[in-house]
This record gives structure tokens, sequence and C-alpha cells, in this order.
């Protein structure tokens, strides 16, 4: 290589770098103004609604100056511009007061009932993007089939049929009717408190125990909740897949390839996936976001004790702390996994990179 060619390389990475730093940079502005705005909106609306804070900690028939004291002392006194600065200083640090239920300060609730959620959303969206892809790819390639209209029915299901009635009647079936699967909970008692969690992914934590009995007993307790969320994902990204498909296949690499006599197997997996892959790759990620954020539901029906149950048990409860708390975790998250895939298709996507 020619020093010219060297030189017009490195102006070349030098105006990459560059451009992914601003596009980082944007991104995190982007991020952390909509963060604001959700900071904004979690504590109006705890001020709106009809529960007193003060009343919640100690309760309807305390003497008026003791409900007074303690207003003072969560400074719900104050000016309410002075409020929220208090508690978006308290953000910042972690804090989000403590819960009424738990006497626990809020974040530790939250890191201890995070791990679940995550969990299942995580394998949630395994099951959805190991079984969309190839349902999403088989319906392009025969497009119009009946193969076609079977997935593409599949999809339309998991969009409307609500979370809680499929929810109700896995447990129904397989649970009560196969006893295929465990029922509501993580764990069996018998192992409850034997088993020591480490990292609070069950799974992987008996994984790392070698103890496959326990193992065994909860993938019986999570398959079932993780299939649901799953069947949802499934059809997100098995219709996301045949269009990008159907793009590609239509592209003229696509002919020129079988001008050469290239497989057709050869074409499609090799070679229209792969350039599908970086879309593809940010419509999971954003599924996965989905299954954290929307696992309310399904953790209610099934006794999950992820996050979803911990806000559900609060807000009926008037525990306004834990609630807020909860949801400015599942919304700091959701805007943090859709930065990073936009991050993800600016880095992998070589378009991009001309740029």
């Amino acid at each position: 290589m020619s020093t010219s060619d060297m030189q017009l390389e490195a102006r070349r990475s030098g105006a990459w770098a560059s451009n992914f730093a601003w596009a980082v940079g944007r991104f995190l502005l982007i991020g952390a103004i909509t963060f604001l705005g959700l900071l904004a909106v979690t504590f109006f609306i705890g001020r709106v609604i009809p529960i007193d804070p003060a009343l919640a900690i100690v309760g309807d028939r305390a003497p008026a100056h003791v409900v007074a004291r303690v207003r003072e002392e969560l400074g719900l006194n104050l000016p309410l511009y002075q409020q929220f600065f208090l508690y978006l200083k308290g953000v910042l640090q972690g804090e989000f007061g403590n819960s009424v239920l738990t006497s626990n300060p809020v974040m530790t609730d939250i890191i201890r009932v995070f791990p679940a959620t995550f969990e299942l959303a995580t394998l949630g969206t395994l099951i959805g993007a190991f079984i969309g892809v190839p349902l999403g790819v088989l319906a392009a390639v025969k497009r119009g089939t009946i193969l076609d209209q079977i997935v593409r029915v599949i999809g339309l299901i998991g969009y409307s049929v609500p979370v809680f009635w499929l929810g109700l009647l896995g447990l129904v079936l397989f649970y009560a009717k196969l006893g295929w699967v465990s029922g509501p909970g993580r764990i069996d008692v018998v192992y409850e408190y034997t088993f020591t969690p480490i990292t609070g992914l069950y799974l992987l934590d008996a994984i790392l125990q070698n103890n496959w009995e326990v193992f065994r007993n909860i993938f019986s307790f999570i398959i079932l909740p993780a299939s649901v969320l799953g069947y949802f994902s499934l059809a997100y990204i098995s219709r996301m897949t045949r269009s990008f498909m159907l793009n590609e296949l239509e592209q003229e690499y696509i002919v020129a390839a079988r001008a050469k006599g290239l497989s057709e197997t050869r074409i499609i997996w090799a070679h229209a996936l792969r350039n599908a892959a970086v879309p593809l790759l940010t419509v999971i990620v954003l599924s996965f976001a989905n299954l954290l954020e929307g696992s309310v539901l399904t953790e209610t029906i099934f006794s999950w004790p992820g996050l979803g149950s911990y806000i559900t048990n609060s807000l009926q409860n008037a525990d306004m702390n834990a609630v807020l708390g909860g949801t400015i975790i599942i919304g700091a998250v959701f805007i943090a996994i859709n930065l990073l895939s936009d991050l993800l298709y600016r880095l992998l996507d070589p378009r991009t990179r001309a740029r």
C-alpha cells in the first residue's frame, strides 16, 4: 500500500471515529433528556394521585402532629419545584426512599428482585429469537404459500391475544391438566432454603454450583412464563424477519448469486440472512427491552418474584416510593437498551461507517 493510500485510509478511519464519537455523544444527550422527562413524569404522577406518602407510612389514624412531622421529614411541606430537585438529587444518587412494605431501601429491594425479571425476559427473548427468525425466513422464502399464511396467523395471534389469557390457559393446560410443568413461583419450597443464589439468576447459579437437580426444578417453573413471553416476542421477530428477508431477496446480489449457480440454501441463509442480520439484531434487542418492560402481567399471573410483581404489590399497598422507584428503573433500562440498539446498528452496518 502506497503512502497516499495509507493517508487516505487514515483520514477515513479518523472521520468514521469522529462521526461515531459524535453519534455516541448525541445518543447520550438524547438519553439524558429522555431520562429527565421520565423523572419529571413519575414525580408529578406521584404528587397528583390521591395517596399521601406520609399517611401511607404512619397510617390513617395517626395524630395530626405526627403526620405533619413525617411530611416535614419527607420534604412534602416544601414548594413543588424544591421537592422535584430533591427527588432528582436522590434518584441520581440511587436513593428512592424506603419501602413501606419491606422497610428496606427501595434500591435494595430492586437489586433483589430485578434478576428474576431479567432471567425471565432473557429466556423469553431467546425462545422468540430461535423460533421466530427461522419462521420469518421460511415465510419470506415461501411467500404466498400456506406456510407463509400460517406464520402470519401465528404472528397475528401473538399480537391479538391478551397475555393474561394466554398465561391462564397455559397454567390450566400444562400445569393443572397435563402436569408437564410446575405452577406459579420460581423454585420449589423444598429447595428454597437449601439453594444459595449467587448472581440472582437461578438457572445460572444452579449451573455454577453444578446442581442439576435444582436446575431441572427451576427450569420447570420458568419454562411456561418464559414461553408465554417468548410467544409475543416470536410474533414480533418473525414478522420483522419476514419483512427484512423479502427486501433482501429482491436485491440484485441475490440474482447474481443464483446466476453463479449457488445453492438456494446458501443464498438464503449465508447471504440474504447475513445482510438482514444487522436490523434484525436491533429488533431482537428492542424485543428484549419490551419483555423487560411488559412482564408485569406475566409475573403477576405466575407469582414470579420479579420487578413487575414488586411494583404491583407496592401499588396495591400504596407504597409509592417502591412504585416510582421500580418505574424509573424499568424506564432507565428501556432507554439504555434503545440507545444500545442504535449504537449497535451504527457500529455493525457498513453503510453507516461510510458516512
